[in-house]
């Protein structure tokens, strides 16, 4: 059942994401122009939109565009002619791959500081807090750009651009964990603080648990099944913010893509890669409820009940 209500929410998020998308993306202009040039005539840019169906009325070509999709055909590129599905399918990996990196980094980078925060008052501690809430106002991709500029530009060590060897992944990856991290940090303090204090970890030092004992089996466990939540809405914020950070890195993922096509009024490339982002995004909110269910008890209790 769940399945089902599950299945119901995403047809009709696509349909409404693709329903606006189709009408705001041709409000920006005429793309018949862009496949012609500026220069063209009358004439050839009748012919363009003949080819393509921009002739048509916009609820025809919606209607047409809806056809299509349900037979899984999204359209081919007004740029190359390629199938639109096909060119987000083939950026998609970098994006992907940015976004797992990120979050692997992410994780084995904050959980450790978090734990830690949760159980420090020393002055290290209050300076690392404070640290954290400037990062936490300061804009990924300002701190992005400043990497470009400390470690490409000025010492070198790292290229400011390409996808390719590991040294291409080391500016991106600490690009987005430097926005990402402070968010999980507080939240794994903040849980990891208030398991200290509850019952059970008063019961367990009652009955001769070391401290680390205490962090590893009872406190960490549960400061994790809180910051779950928060690793979830990460990925889908990954799946669909990463457009300034691949731009800036020139990183040949679906936002790099999406900004090249929105610039070139490539319509069908657009719609593609907002129906891809509208099923990824449900999949990853899917996968993070399956894991809270399957670690929290008083969610697989709620899960049965529904």
């Amino acid at each position: 059942m769940r399945l089902l209500r599950g299945l119901r929410d995403l047809a009709f998020v696509a349909l409404a994401t693709t329903t606006v998308l189709f009408f705001l993306v041709r409000l920006t202009g005429d793309p018949a122009v862009m496949l012609a040039g500026e220069s063209a005539t009358p004439a050839q840019l009748a012919e363009i939109r003949a080819a393509y169906g921009f002739d048509k009325s916009l609820i025809e070509q919606y209607l047409i565009y809806l056809w299509k999709v349900l037979h899984l055909d999204l359209g081919v590129s007004l740029q190359d002619g390629q199938p639109a599905l096909h060119k987000v399918l083939m950026a998609y990996p970098a994006t992907l791959g940015l976004a797992a990196a990120a979050v692997a980094t992410n994780v084995l980078v904050s959980v450790p500081i978090g734990a830690w925060l949760g159980q420090s008052r020393s002055r290290l501690s209050s300076v690392v807090r404070g640290v954290l809430t400037v990062m936490q106002g300061f804009p990924g991709f300002v701190f992005a750009l400043l990497l470009v500029n400390i470690f490409a530009v000025g010492l070198e060590w790292f290229p400011s651009v390409g996808y390719g060897g590991p040294e291409t992944w080391v500016l991106p990856v600490v690009s987005v964990v430097s926005f990402l991290a402070p968010k999980l940090i507080r939240v794994v303090e903040a849980n990891t603080r208030a398991a200290l204090g509850s019952n059970f970890v008063r019961t367990a030092r009652s009955i001769g648990a070391t401290d680390g004992e205490i962090l590893w089996r009872h406190v960490l466990p549960n400061a994790l099944l809180g910051a779950v939540a928060l690793i979830g809405a990460e990925i889908a914020f990954m799946l669909t913010g990463l457009v300034i950070i691949e731009s800036i890195f020139a990183w040949p993922g679906i936002g790099w893509l999406l900004v090249q096509s929105t610039l070139n009024l490539d319509f069908p490339v657009v719609q593609a890669i907002a129906l891809v982002i509208v099923i990824s995004v449900f999949l990853s909110n899917a996968a993070t409820e399956a894991v809270q269910v399957l670690f929290d008890p008083r969610r697989r209790s709620m899960a049965r009940s529904t």
